[in-house]
């Protein structure tokens, strides 16, 4: 996408940045929101509430993106599908009231195709998560949520790639749908023996991805 066409819109139309501090939240699941925000600075975190109401992660965001948009043209209000919860030590983002984004929106054959792709490209993300999580045994769940860390945080560095970002196997273990983080300290131990991984500084240094990627299922 031409994120640029998204950001000269903004800059344009004066949008408001807000500043969230970490572990703040933007939105809660089922809760009514009327607002669109597009991350500018910063890293989120997307999840959602289960039945048996554990937390389920989503995905991290640590770029220029709309982080919410819900597609109901009409409302001014929506509930919002899922959390959104600052996870860097603060997140700056665009704050835009979302009948004033639809308007703009319908009015600029741009901005509509931005917001088509915008679409086009979550549902392709959320079902190649879905396939990989359903086809993938627990291991290649941990592996899949590994490499999707790798691509998202990863740093060039010497030995390796640093995953430049602190994330605890508790929190992996709610990617994965995993109920217990000491099975994923077992796998996690496991990456470690055979040389794919290890710890530096509290942060996961990926020594070999394709080994990783090796027990993913695409």
């Amino acid at each position: 996408m031409v994120k640029q066409l998204l950001m000269d819109y903004l800059e344009q139309n004066n949008i408001p940045v807000v500043i969230r501090k970490k572990r703040s939240y933007l939105t809660y699941e089922g809760i009514p929101d009327r607002y669109v925000y597009i991350l500018k600075k910063g890293i989120i975190k997307t999840s959602v509430v289960t039945h048996e109401g554990r937390e389920f992660n989503l995905r991290y965001m640590n770029d220029f993106d709309i982080v919410s948009l819900f597609k109901d043209e009409s409302s001014q209000e929506v509930e919002a599908p899922f959390n959104v919860r600052v996870e860097s030590e603060e997140a700056e983002l665009y704050k835009i009231v979302r009948d004033q984004f639809w308007t703009d929106v319908n009015q600029n054959r741009a901005l509509q195709d931005y917001v088509k792709e915008y679409y086009r490209k979550n549902l392709m993300y959320s079902m190649k998560k879905m396939q990989q999580m359903l086809m993938n045994g627990k291991f290649g769940a941990v592996c899949t949520q590994l490499n999707e860390l790798y691509e998202t945080f990863g740093v060039p560095v010497g030995e390796g790639t640093l995953i430049d970002f602190e994330v605890t196997n508790e929190e992996i273990a709610r990617f994965c749908g995993i109920t217990s983080a000491s099975s994923v300290n077992r796998m996690m131990q496991r990456l470690r023996e055979s040389g794919a991984i290890k710890t530096q500084d509290r942060k996961l240094l990926v020594l070999d991805i394709g080994s990783i990627r090796e027990n993913i299922i695409y």
